[in-house]
């Protein structure tokens, strides 16, 4: 009980959501992607955006949430779910793991599926470019590895230029195309930069 208070202290964030009920499996099934694609994270049903506890039917919610899982998702999202009694009620805690099958789609509308990531407290839809790096094969040296030297390069460079394309990175800080693609993917998915894709040659900007 004392781990759950604590645990809704931290308020919502990139691996945190609250939900007082799950109405609309459409709606929850895009949060539920935006996770699996992204780091993982889990949903607290029966508790408020503001962090009370309100308590739910765990039965109910559960019913919603896989007719969101199974009708919405696409693969279906693999979902762990714990019950937690606490004084003010009953919270249904949905772990979603990090998935190995990215990228998940989401039934926006009849034949309309679309990708979600996690930035910050949001389920943002993804771009084409994102969708399919989300899918690259992972590199022999890690993207953490290859963040620590050339993250602050990038910011440095968008300072400068406003805008960038991935050719421009290339050539720039000098990188290969496949780092150059993951690591932009990095940080958008930090939400430390945004990505444009509407022009002919996408570009990217400063958050």
């Amino acid at each position: 009980m004392q781990e759950m208070y604590l645990l809704i202290l931290q308020g919502e964030g990139e691996k945190l959501e609250f939900k007082k009920t799950i109405t609309h499996p459409a709606r929850i099934a895009r949060t539920l992607v935006s996770f699996a694609n992204t780091r993982g994270g889990q949903i607290l049903v029966g508790v408020q955006d503001n962090g009370t506890i309100c308590g739910a039917d765990p039965e109910e919610e559960k019913y919603t949430l896989d007719k969101a899982i199974h009708s919405f998702c696409e693969p279906p999202v693999h979902v762990i779910y714990e019950e937690v009694d606490m004084d003010e009620g009953t919270i249904l805690r949905v772990i979603i793991p990090e998935s190995e099958t990215k990228p998940h789609l989401a039934k926006v509308k009849e034949d309309d599926w679309r990708s979600y990531i996690r930035v910050k407290d949001e389920s943002v839809q993804t771009s084409k470019l994102v969708e399919k790096s989300l899918t690259l094969e992972p590199a022999t040296e890690t993207i953490e590895n290859i963040v620590d030297h050339q993250q602050q390069r990038i910011l440095e460079l968008l300072k400068r230029y406003r805008k960038l394309t991935i050719k421009d990175f290339m050539h720039m800080a000098n990188l290969s195309k496949q780092r150059a693609k993951r690591l932009l993917v990095y940080m958008v998915l930090q939400g430390q930069i945004r990505m444009h894709d509407k022009e002919k040659e996408p570009f990217y900007t400063l958050s």
